[in-house]
């Protein structure tokens, strides 16, 4: 068992962080002896987040492109010459075995340091469509694991090794109850749950959606778990009820999944990967305030093959209540779309991205990297 050592690189947001770290502890359970270092964005969330998983991190002076004219962007060429100088002292010095990259502003400098330089470089990209980042990577990668299908538009054909997108252990086999689900959250068994997710921070305008439509739920008869993200917390806590859970955030997931009955969500990758997962009836609201409009692309990739429904923000005041309605009172519909979302749950995609990569260890002989 040789003493690898990896460079992992990804951030910005979770969708990016988590699955770099899911795909480093894989790792670790293989190959006791390894070393592992992350590169990330100075001042982003990985810098925060990676630490608590357990791993060293270096940070770059790395940011994107704003979308309008701005002050910013003048900087972003030497921002870009900085990363690159420091992800190629970084890589010289720790001189890894293989470099994986899940996305994101500060795994472009670092990657493109490491294929220069002859290490073998791993890509997972998370969304129907792919990020410029790796995009702009894909000639220089080995293997390109992705999570969709047609993904050819984007990368070489030869390259691309559909795997599925990491997910949390936990939710994997869940074990929680119904009835242990709905005690955590401190619901009645009599009536069914509406879960709404908005992502770690909080969706406005969902929030806005879930408030001015809380007497239509207690029409149907529906509890609400809310988690409003941290941001609004303060501004949505006086909707708590015995029917109406409000949360800044939802720690026990497995247990937030398992009692609910339907499900409202964003449609970032890794929301996306965990709801094929655990099979509910899903209404896809997508963020169109993300790069490349990727989490409408994600989530229409799930209703043209009649596993979810999608509403987009500017169609929410005309239509939310009538196809809500229509979803909440057919039951023949919630168990199709269940059924048609289970069917693209990858379970096992964190150890099929490590396969590809224990792959190309293979034709590395640890003794030859000291």
């Amino acid at each position: 068992m040789g003493n690898y050592r990896f460079i992992l690189s990804g951030g910005g947001t979770g969708g990016h962080i988590y699955p770099a770290i899911a795909i480093a502890n894989e790792l670790k359970r293989r190959f006791k002896n390894a070393e592992f270092l992350f590169v990330g964005a100075k001042d982003k969330m990985e810098m925060e987040k990676v630490p608590q998983a357990g791993y060293n991190i270096e940070g770059l002076w790395i940011s994107g492109l704003q979308r309008k004219l701005t002050v910013k962007n003048l900087m972003f060429p030497i921002k870009l010459i900085r990363s690159l100088l420091k992800a190629r002292n970084i890589t010289k010095r720790f001189d890894p075995h293989v470099a994986i990259g899940t996305g994101g502003f500060a795994s472009g400098p670092l990657l493109r340091m490491a294929a220069i330089k002859g290490v073998p470089c791993v890509l997972q990209e998370q969304n129907s469509f792919a990020g410029i980042t790796n995009k702009l990577l894909a000639g220089k990668a080995e293997k390109i694991c992705v999570a969709y299908d047609d993904m050819e538009r984007f990368f070489p054909k030869q390259k691309i090794v559909k795997t599925g997108n990491p997910v949390r252990a936990d939710l994997v086999h869940i074990k929680t109850t119904k009835e242990e689900a709905l005690e955590t959250y401190g619901f009645s068994n009599s009536a069914p749950v509406l879960l709404v997710l908005g992502g770690s921070l909080g969706a406005r305008r969902i929030n806005q959606l879930i408030e001015k439509e809380l007497s239509f739920f207690k029409q149907l008869g529906l509890q609400v778990l809310w988690q409003c993200g941290k941001l609004y917390y303060q501004e949505y806590k006086k909707h708590q009820s015995e029917t109406v859970k409000v949360h800044a955030f939802l720690n026990t997931m497995d247990a937030a999944y398992t009692a609910s009955d339907i499900i409202i969500s964003r449609a970032g990758a890794g929301s996306v990967s965990e709801l094929c997962l655990v099979g509910k009836p899903t209404l896809f609201i997508p963020s169109p305030n993300v790069a490349e409009d990727h989490q409408t692309k994600n989530a229409e990739a799930l209703t043209k093959k009649g596993a979810a429904l999608m509403l987009k923000e500017k169609e929410l005041d005309a239509r939310f209540e009538s196809e809500f309605k229509k979803l909440y009172t057919d039951k023949g519909k919630q168990q199709q779309l269940s059924e048609n979302i289970k069917k693209l749950a990858l379970p096992k995609a964190t150890e099929h991205i490590v396969d590809e990569i224990e792959r190309l260890l293979k034709t590395i002989k640890p003794e030859t990297k000291k």
